[in-house]
């Protein structure tokens, strides 16, 4: 059973290199490309940043000798996916509608708080008896001090949400 398990291992470290049978190039458009397959006849070996195993580099045809014409019936690369260029474009709409639902929720959370604050201060300022709940749960009528620090905090939230 041991050494089945130690084949097993010794075949599995023996096939990583496989994995990294990888070609790496820079297209035209200046992105890199990894690809299992080479790149595109036409590619510059500059261009060409890594080759699987140990491959050399091959060499470049001639400058005399003209490329051949590609085949009409031949479709036409253009380094761009339409179906992923149409999901980007998709996304970055969703995006950009969620934000802006997020901030017309944050917008009307500022209202509702402008609102509430200068209820608030309203109430305070009529210099009616207010009366606050206390840490152990008791009600205690609000003094002076107690006054003043809640009409500048909200004053403060005014200032922030009231703009």
């Amino acid at each position: 059973m041991n050494r089945l398990r130690i084949t097993l291992v010794a075949l599995a470290c023996l096939a990583t290199p496989l994995a990294y049978a990888q070609w790496q190039w820079v297209d035209k458009d200046g992105r890199k490309v990894f690809s299992d397959q080479p790149p595109p006849p036409g590619t510059p070996n500059d261009k060409i940043l890594r080759r699987p195993g140990n491959r050399p580099a091959e060499p470049e045809p001639a400058a005399a000798a003209p490329a051949p014409a590609p085949a009409a019936s031949m479709p036409r690369v253009t380094g761009k996916d339409k179906e992923l260029e149409e999901k980007k474009k998709q996304m970055a709409a969703a995006e950009a509608e969620k934000k802006k639902a997020a901030e017309e929720e944050n917008n009307k959370a500022r209202a509702d708080n402008c609102t509430r604050a200068k209820q608030a201060k309203a109430t305070i300022d009529s210099g009616v008896r207010l009366t606050v709940t206390n840490d152990k749960g008791e009600r205690e009528i609000m003094d002076d001090n107690a006054r003043a620090a809640e009409t500048r905090r909200l004053e403060n939230v005014i200032t922030r949400n009231c703009s």
